[in-house]
């Protein structure tokens, strides 16, 4: 049986590793940025550029995307050009994050107007993870829809979870970015910490290793606190408080976040700084300032 041709909308800094992933197991997929120059990477190791989302949409069986909010999300499906506005594809994949609410209504419009199906598949584990192929994806929708989707994400996922319909995925990766983003934000802290009072950072994760405070955020975030290297950014500062905004919105009235709002106002300060298109690791910087 033949593999289904896929489309890749955004070719960022999680989006292109997991189609050169996609392309290495032998699918063909079609892609399409809006900067088109991000996407030569993926057309040199062999995907098709679309000159639009609808026009990658009529090449298709099943759409994929990765971008960075849900206004985008909302511009590639219904804006002048868009996945919407073309018959064919069966299946729309979305790994962005976003408002569990707004990924329910944007798949009840795709739905009625062209008769696509959709799966909310946030992922989790950043740019290492999505250039090993080993992302966590934690999914919603209907279980024929999964049972379609599942094994396209097996070239770039160590585990997908179906967590209920629509909008599950999404519930689940704010869940997901609780512990994230408080935990890189402590990570900070904690190296801070360190530093300031005479401890050699840089051996943080080899004295750690094992215990109680280690993490896979402790490993890949500790380092480069520690050394102050913050090139080639393994996930931007902006993004998670994106992520920490939409808890705030959700769990108003529902949850307390208490440590949620501890991070998030450090990382609103991190943006305010001008760092908000940083590494993420720049949270060490934000709080070493202020000590």
């Amino acid at each position: 049986m033949s593999k289904p041709k896929l489309g890749y909308l955004g070719t960022g800094l999680m989006g292109l590793p997991m189609v050169l992933n996609l392309l290495k197991a032998g699918y063909d997929v079609v892609v399409w940025n809006r900067t088109a120059s991000k996407a030569d990477a993926a057309v040199a190791a062999g995907a098709t550029l679309a000159d639009s989302p609808a026009d990658l949409a009529a090449k298709c069986d099943v759409v994929m995307a990765c971008l960075t909010n849900a206004a985008a999300v909302e511009a590639v499906l219904f804006g002048e050009n868009g996945v919407a506005s073309v018959k064919g594809p069966a299946l729309f994949v979305d790994f962005s994050s976003m408002d569990p609410e707004l990924t329910k209504t944007y798949g009840a419009r795709l739905r009625a107007a062209n008769g696509m199906g959709w799966i909310d598949a946030p992922v989790s584990g950043g740019t290492p993870a999505a250039e090993a192929g080993t992302l966590t994806i934690m999914a919603g929708g209907t279980e024929a829809d999964f049972a379609v989707a599942e094994p396209l994400m097996a070239p770039i996922a160590q585990r997908v979870t179906l967590m209920g319909p629509a909008g599950a995925g999404q519930m689940t990766k704010l869940v997901n970015q609780i512990i994230a983003g408080c935990t890189m934000t402590i990570v900070a802290e904690a190296v801070n910490f360190a530093k300031k009072t005479g401890v050699d950072a840089t051996r943080l994760t080899e004295a750690l290793a094992g215990g109680f405070a280690d993490s896979k955020p402790f490993q890949i975030f500790g380092p480069r606190m520690a050394k102050e290297t913050f090139e080639n950014p393994l996930g931007t500062v902006a993004m998670m408080l994106k992520d920490l905004d939409t808890i705030a919105a959700v769990g108003a009235g529902k949850a307390a976040t208490p440590m949620t709002e501890a991070a998030r106002s450090i990382m609103r300060e991190s943006v305010n700084r001008g760092r908000g298109e940083a590494d993420i690791s720049t949270l060490v910087t934000t709080i070493s300032e202020d000590s």
